[in-house]
């Protein structure tokens, strides 16, 4: 039977995230996407992989999965083969990144005024050679705005606790993976990550910035695939 590989999507994301992997991966493994969007908390958030993972699964957690994917292995290290951290952090949102958070909620709770992630987030998200790129734009666009202003003020009230601690307690083989031009978890943070994880490897992507399994879709499979195999 082949591993279970459970595919965390990060903020207002759902399987959708993880639509170009899943045929790639099933030729290494079983891909499971885990659904984080009903949990209130995140311990909440953890049970939910945790149910989908089985006795023992390899776990990725892109940015707000990549959080929650920390706070899974923390809790049940002995069930995690394999683990990968992808355009995420481990630190706690600034005083600045906190109001921001506040600002984006109080927005999106005006009736009407939420559409999904418009074009000034889209400018942090994206690398700056992606801006143009309608396609990817709309995939993102028609994601956020499915999944709408309830799932996105859940998530976002969610506090981010500092991790540092959690990553230095990894004993399993981890990719930590970020965009070269990822606004929002910049590939600093990433290498601090990999320096505190003992069997960590860091791969930077080119051509991307915070949403790698979208703009980079061939690369991340490759990683993850990698990941698995070793």
């Amino acid at each position: 039977m082949s591993l279970r590989l459970i595919l965390v999507p990060g903020l207002l994301n759902d399987a959708a995230l993880w639509c170009d992997q899943i045929d790639p991966l099933s030729e290494t493994c079983e891909p499971v996407v885990a659904d984080i969007t009903r949990g209130e908390t995140l311990a909440e958030m953890a049970d939910a992989v945790l149910d989908a993972g089985g006795k023992t699964f390899a776990l990725a957690g892109f940015s707000l999965g990549g959080i929650v994917a920390q706070q899974v292995i923390a809790i049940a290290p002995g069930r995690i083969t394999h683990l990968a951290l992808l355009d995420t952090t481990m630190k706690p949102d600034s005083a600045e990144r906190a109001e921001e958070r506040a600002f984006l909620t109080s927005l999106a709770r005006n009736p009407g005024r939420f559409h999904g992630f418009g074009e000034k987030l889209l400018q942090r998200y994206l690398a700056p050679e992606n801006l143009g790129n309608e396609a990817m734009a709309d995939r993102i666009r028609e994601m956020t705005a499915r999944l709408g202003p309830e799932v996105f003020i859940r998530q976002s009230r969610i506090p981010r606790p500092d991790s540092h601690d959690i990553l230095r307690t990894i004993k399993v083989p981890t990719l930590v993976l970020c965009g070269a031009h990822d606004q929002l978890t910049p590939p600093d943070v990433h290498r601090e990550m990999a320096s505190l994880i003992p069997q960590a490897k860091l791969a930077i992507v080119k051509h991307a910035g915070h949403m790698t399994p979208i703009e980079t879709p061939d690369v991340v499979s490759v990683a993850l695939k990698r990941l698995i195999e070793r």
